[in-house]
C-alpha cells in the first residue's frame, strides 16, 4: 500500500511517497527563503508553495517510480500552521483524491514529527521532547493520546531562535546560524533569565535579555553561547523532570531544532542519569517533510479505514496534538 504524503505548514512544501512498511520511497521539498531579516509572512509562504507544487509533486513521484494511478492513500497536513499555506497543501491533496477518487487522511502535523521518529528511531515506549518552529512540548503516550507533561507557556525555543536571529539580520530559520556562532565561544557565560514553571518553561524574556546583549556589543559569539547553554538548559530540567516522573526508558527528541548538536549532547547527559536511552531523530526527518504524514495517514487508514470527503477535508491551524485519538499505538 502507497501513500503521498502533503506537507505544507509554514515555510516547506514537501511530497513523500511512503509504503506501509516504513520504507520512504521518495522525499522531495522546496523551502520558502524569507528576506534577511524577515520571518515567514504567511501570504508569500503560500503563494511560493501554490508555484513550487506541480514541480514537487511530479518530482515525488518520479523519484518513486510510480504515477498517481499506483498510490492508495493520499494524507495531507491539516494543521497546525499557518492558515494560507495549510489551505495550498489541502486544496492538491483534494483535487487529487477527488480526481483519482483515493482514499484523503488529514494528518496532525505534531504527531506526524512523533510517528516518523519513532518509527526511524524504533522507539516504541519513549518520552518526546517536540522542538520546532511551532512546538515546544514534553508528551508521553498513554490511554490512546499523545499527553502534554510540559510545554511552553510563550514562544517556542525554535521561535526564540529564529527571532534572537531576526533582530541580528539572518533570516529565517535561524537555528543553525546561532549554532555556528555559539561554537565560535570560548565557553564565556553571560547570565540570561531562566524561567521554568513545574514543568512547563518560558522563553520570552530570555530572548529580550539576549537580543538586549547582542545589539550592546555583548560579544556575539559569547550571546548566541549563553542563549543556547540557558534555552537548553530549560528544556533539559523539564525533560529530566518529566523522566524522572515517568519512568520511561526511552527518551527521544523530534522537531526541526532536534538538529542541534549542543541540545542532543545536554539531553544524552540526562538520560545517563535516568538511566534512559537517547533516541534523536536522522537530520534530514527532522524539519518538516511529506514522509511524516504519509506515515501516518498509512496507519491512521490501516488501523481504522477512517478517511473524509472532499468536502469534509479542512484545515486547523491551532489543531492540538493531545486532542487527537491515536488508534494503532497501545
Amino acid at each position: 500500500m502507497l501513500c503521498i504524503g502533503i506537507e505544507s505548514t509554514a515555510h516547506t512544501f514537501g511530497c513523500s511517497v511512503v509504503d506501509s512498511v516504513g520504507k520512504i520511497i521518495s522525499d522531495v521539498r522546496d523551502v520558502y527563503k524569507a528576506p534577511e531579516g524577515s520571518g515567514i509572512h504567511p501570504r508569500e509562504a503560500s503563494r511560493h508553495h501554490m508555484e513550487m507544487s506541480p514541480g514537487v509533486l511530479r518530482n515525488a513521484l518520479r523519484s518513486a517510480n510510480v504515477t498517481i494511478k499506483d498510490i492508495d492513500i493520499v494524507g495531507y497536513s491539516a494543521g497546525p500552521g499557518l492558515g494560507p499555506c495549510l489551505r495550498v497543501g489541502a486544496v492538491i491533496a483534494r483535487t487529487i483524491a477527488g480526481f483519482y477518487r483515493k482514499p484523503l487522511v488529514p494528518v496532525n502535523h505534531a504527531l506526524g514529527h512523533l510517528e516518523l521518529g519513532a518509527m526511524l528511531t524504533g522507539a516504541s515506549d519513549p518520552l518526546v521532547l517536540l522542538v520546532s518552529g511551532g512546538h515546544t512540548m514534553i508528551l508521553a503516550f498513554s490511554n490512546s493520546r499523545w499527553r502534554v507533561f510540559g510545554e511552553t507557556l510563550d514562544i517556542t525555543v525554535g521561535q526564540l531562535l529564529d527571532q534572537f536571529g531576526r533582530a541580528l539580520g539572518f533570516a529565517s530559520p535561524c537555528g543553525d546560524k546561532i549554532e555556528k556562532l555559539a561554537s565560535q565561544s570560548a565557553g564565556k557565560y553571560l547570565p540570561l533569565p531562566y524561567i521554568v514553571k513545574g514543568n512547563d518553561v518560558s522563553f520570552s524574556g530570555l530572548l529580550t535579555a539576549a537580543t538586549k546583549l547582542a545589539l550592546c556589543n555583548a560579544g556575539l559569539a559569547d550571546t548566541c553561547y549563553s542563549l543556547q547553554e540557558t534555552a537548553f538548559a530549560i528544556l533539559a530540567e523539564a525533560v529530566e523532570r518529566a523522566l524522572s516522573f515517568t519512568g520511561k526508558k526511552e527518551m527521544m527528541i523530534v522537531g526541526g531544532v532536534a538538529a542541534n548538536k549542543r541540545l542532543a549532547q545536554m539531553l544524552d547527559s540526562i538520560c545517563s542519569r535516568q538511566d534512559a536511552k537517547l533516541l534523536v531523530c536522522p537530520i534530514k526527518f527532522a524539519g518538516d517533510n511529506g514522509a511524516q504524514i504519509g506515515w501516518t495517514a498509512l496507519q491512521e487508514y490501516m488501523a481504522t479505514k477512517k478517511n473524509v470527503s472532499v468536502d469534509e477535508s479542512t484545515v486547523q491551524q491551532s489543531w492540538r496534538l493531545d486532542t487527537v485519538d491515536v488508534s494503532w499505538r497501545r
